[in-house]
């Protein structure tokens, strides 16, 4: 990397609690625009793949606030936060009980994002820098936030996510309305009305329903 990844996010962001999740602290960006809005040339000058993990997304806040208003969803058991980011998600499942989580992501920026996350909210969660869609890892849940924004990668992880569920892992997805995303294969659990950027959505709360992959019954 041409840039330390601690020292730049404990330079370029601030310590902050989602608006949705009160009860965690991240460091994020506080102005998104100028980060967020570096172009390529830029984010490539200081080896700097896009910053997903600067930011608390909508469908991660989402399911962070479902995880922590219902633990029982992850008590005792093994989590895996899918396309982990800043790791909102995996210190919600912490928090709320859970008996390990590993936070999931290939970006290794989000290595470092999820270890400082991790810290300011004493709790210990272990980063896996692997692609793991088509894979079963033995866990009991797998949660993801805000994953249906890009067609190609959602036609990935439909007929994973299906297996997972079919296999017996509870599989639970925060989405804030992207176009991809399977509503006919999962249920409603909840909907939030959650607070967002205008820098980097097209409003300033959206609707996010919390899912559960695999339909009534199954």
């Amino acid at each position: 990397m041409k840039t330390d990844p601690e020292s730049f996010i404990r330079a370029n962001t601030g310590i902050l609690s989602p608006p949705h999740v009160p009860e965690i602290r991240l460091h994020l960006a506080s102005e998104a625009h100028e980060l967020w809005l570096k172009t390529e040339e830029e984010l490539e000058e200081i080896g700097l793949p896009p910053p997903f993990w600067a930011f608390a997304w909508a469908g991660g806040q989402g399911l962070a606030r479902y995880v922590l208003d219902h633990p029982e969803t992850v008590r005792e058991r093994r989590v895996i936060d899918f396309a982990s980011g800043s790791g909102l998600v995996a210190i919600a499942a912490k928090m709320a009980g859970a008996q390990d989580v590993i936070a999931a992501d290939i970006d290794p920026w989000a290595e470092t994002a999820v270890r400082l996350n991790a810290e300011a909210n004493g709790v210990s969660v272990t980063f896996l820098g692997e692609d793991i869609i088509g894979r079963q890892r033995h866990a009991d849940v797998y949660l993801a936030g805000d994953v249906f924004y890009d067609q190609e990668f959602a036609d990935r992880l439909r007929p994973w996510f299906d297996a997972l569920a079919r296999a017996g892992a509870l599989v639970l997805v925060g989405d804030p309305g992207r176009s991809y995303c399977p509503r006919e294969m999962m249920s409603a659990l909840a909907t939030y009305e959650v607070p967002v950027t205008r820098a980097l959505e097209d409003s300033e709360v959206k609707r996010t329903t919390v899912w559960r992959f695999g339909a009534e019954g199954d």
